[in-house]
């Protein structure tokens, strides 16, 4: 416990420093430049004094830099301590740093918990969503300036979504490269298998959407291999009503849409997985029942899409996407909507 008097200043957010050594802690305790100091939720009173009375951790800003030791903290887990300052990330929005924190989480050892897996995802899901609604958006652009004959902007604009494609490329590897090495040999459940190969899925379509050639070819191959692998462990471990599933069949049947230019498997995709989960709705347990109504809707609004007459109505194919996440704004060019903020487009699901 620590008191600070009435005259100290006090701000209830994650803001409060003091210069070394800190208020209240032993002689021992490590003393970079400076410390922030967390408070608790409902820790904070008055005491007979009137004096500011919280509990508090306290972290070393220096370990916004590397991965902290367990002895630095020892009334801390490194893995809680690590995940705590992941969310205070998402909280910031700063999730290319959040992407750093959930990567060590995921290296430490063990499979991930629900909500470490879901930190992951939108950490993820968020570095690569600005970066792919960059993408779509320098690309239409380009495409105007190219119909317009104005050479000079072309040239540019070209330059600049090849430095958007690059960034895309290093974001999209490093997801793959975790599942490959620390997530998927370590899943042990069914659902966090489907999770992880859908994920792994996600990636290499994204990297197809942007590649060209033999590039494009492979990624688009490892795509479909990957959906499958989580295709066949959710259809055996996973219930048609399971939102993992659900959004496993969303996604896969964006990428049948938009990456093989095949609508009609596409459809059929959608609409088996439509139709199982309305078989089973009635055995929908309270607590999924949110989560699988939805991406069931987003299903459906994208079956509306493809099968409307001219299929290109302005509004774009949705995706499933994390509940911290908002709904994108619509982009220009109609594509699958997906996980994370972005505009149109074919709808998919988490991951």
């Amino acid at each position: 416990m620590i008191q600070i008097p009435p005259n100290r200043p006090f701000t209830s957010g994650p803001s409060l420093s003091f210069p070394p050594p800190p208020l209240g802690l032993p002689s021992s305790f490590p003393a970079p430049a400076f410390y922030l100091l967390f408070q608790a939720p409902t820790s904070t009173h008055f005491d007979s004094n009137s004096s500011w009375v919280l509990r508090y951790v306290i972290f070393p800003l220096s370990l916004c830099c590397h991965r902290p030791s367990q002895s630095t903290f020892p009334h801390l887990s490194v893995r809680s301590m690590i995940t705590f300052l992941a969310r205070l990330c998402e909280q910031a929005e700063r999730y290319d740093e959040m992407v750093t924190f959930m990567k060590e989480v995921a290296n430490i050892g063990g499979e991930l918990t629900v909500d470490e897996r879901n930190l992951l995802s939108v950490a993820y899901k968020n570095v690569v969503g600005t970066r792919r609604a960059s993408w779509r958006i320098i690309s239409s652009i380009e495409q105007k300036e190219e119909s317009k004959g104005t050479d000079e902007h072309v040239g540019i604009i070209r330059d600049y979504r090849q430095k958007i494609e690059t960034e895309l490329e290093k974001v999209c590897q490093d997801v793959l490269d975790v599942l490959d090495d620390a997530l998927i040999p370590k899943a042990e459940t069914g659902e966090s298998k489907v999770f992880y190969y859908k994920m792994k899925g996600d990636y290499h379509r994204y990297l197809a959407e942007f590649a060209s050639g033999p590039k494009r070819k492979g990624a688009a191959t490892a795509a479909h291999e990957a959906y499958k692998s989580a295709t066949d462990v959710a259809q055996t471990e996973l219930t048609p009503t399971h939102p993992i599933r659900l959004g496993l069949a969303l996604n896969f049947s964006v990428f049948y849409y938009e990456i093989l230019n095949s609508p009609d498997r596409a459809c059929h995709l959608a609409k088996q997985a439509f139709d199982d989960a309305i078989a089973e709705l009635d055995s929908l347990s309270e607590e999924s029942y949110r989560d699988s109504t939805l991406i069931m809707q987003l299903l459906r609004d994208n079956l509306t899409l493809w099968t409307s007459s001219d299929g290109n109505d302005g509004e774009g194919s949705k995706e499933d996407k994390p509940e911290e996440e908002a709904q994108a704004p619509a982009a220009e060019a109609a594509a699958p909507a997906e996980e994370k903020p972005e505009e149109t487009k074919p709808v998919e699901a988490d991951s």
